[in-house]
C-alpha cells in the first residue's frame, strides 16, 4: 500500500478536528526511539488501500509513506482509533521500519484444509483459539501469515503454537505450548 502524507504542526484537538473535516486522518509516525512526528493522511486514499488488504493482515502490511518532496519511508500500522458509532478512522499510529532494527508484529494464523478435515466431517467444529502470534523479526522477514493444516485432525484433536512452521530469523513472543486450533464436539 502506498500513501501520501503531509507534515503538520503541533498536536492540538482543534487542528485534528479541522483535518478530519477536510477529509484527512491525523497520524503519528514513530521512528526508532525518537519522538513521533505528526502527519496527516488522506482519508479516501487510506480507505481505498484498506480495501485491498486481506482481512486480518493489516498488522503485517508494509506501507510506503510518501511525503510532499517524494521521499519514501516504509512503515507498519501499530494502532488505529475508530469513532465509537460511525467507525470512521479517527487516528493512526505508524512505526517506521529500518532494515537493521527488529520490530514486533502480530502475524495472523490461518487454517487450511477445513473443507477436507476429518473431524469436521464427523460433526466437529473448528475452534481457533489464537488468531495471531506476536513475533520479533527484521522488516524483511515479516511473514504475511502462518498456516495451520487441519486436514488430518479428528474430534478432540488440537494443534499448539509449536506445530507452526516458523522460519529462521523469526522469534515468537508467546508460550509455544498454548493451543492454537482445536476440533471440538458441538
Amino acid at each position: 500500500m502506498k500513501l501520501k502524507f503531509q507534515e503538520r504542526s503541533h498536536e492540538q484537538k482543534r487542528e485534528a478536528r479541522r483535518l478530519r473535516r477536510e477529509g484527512k486522518i491525523p497520524a503519528v509516525l514513530y521512528s526508532d526511539g525518537k519522538e513521533g512526528g505528526v502527519i496527516a493522511i488522506d482519508s479516501q486514499e487510506f480507505q481505498t488501500g484498506l480495501r485491498q488488504v486481506k482481512k486480518g493482515h493489516l498488522a503485517t502490511t508494509i506501507i510506503t509513506l510518501v511525503d510532499e518532496k517524494g521521499s519514501e519511508r516504509k512503515a507498519i500500522i501499530k494502532d488505529i482509533q475508530y469513532h465509537p458509532t460511525t467507525y470512521n478512522v479517527l487516528h493512526l499510529d505508524f512505526e517506521e521500519l529500518h532494515s537493521d532494527v527488529y520490530v514486533n508484529v502480530k502475524v495472523p494464523i490461518e487454517c487450511t484444509g477445513i473443507v477436507d478435515c476429518q473431524g469436521i466431517k464427523l460433526g466437529g467444529v473448528l475452534r481457533q483459539v489464537i488468531r495471531a502470534l506476536k513475533v520479533r523479526c527484521l522488516p524483511k522477514d515479516i511473514p504475511a501469515a502462518f498456516q495451520v493444516d487441519v486436514t488430518q485432525m479428528a474430534i478432540k484433536d488440537s494443534k499448539k503454537l509449536c506445530d507452526l512452521q516458523i522460519p529462521e530469523g523469526i522469534r515468537a513472543l508467546a508460550d509455544m505450548n498454548e493451543v492454537a486450533v482445536a476440533i471440538v464436539k458441538r
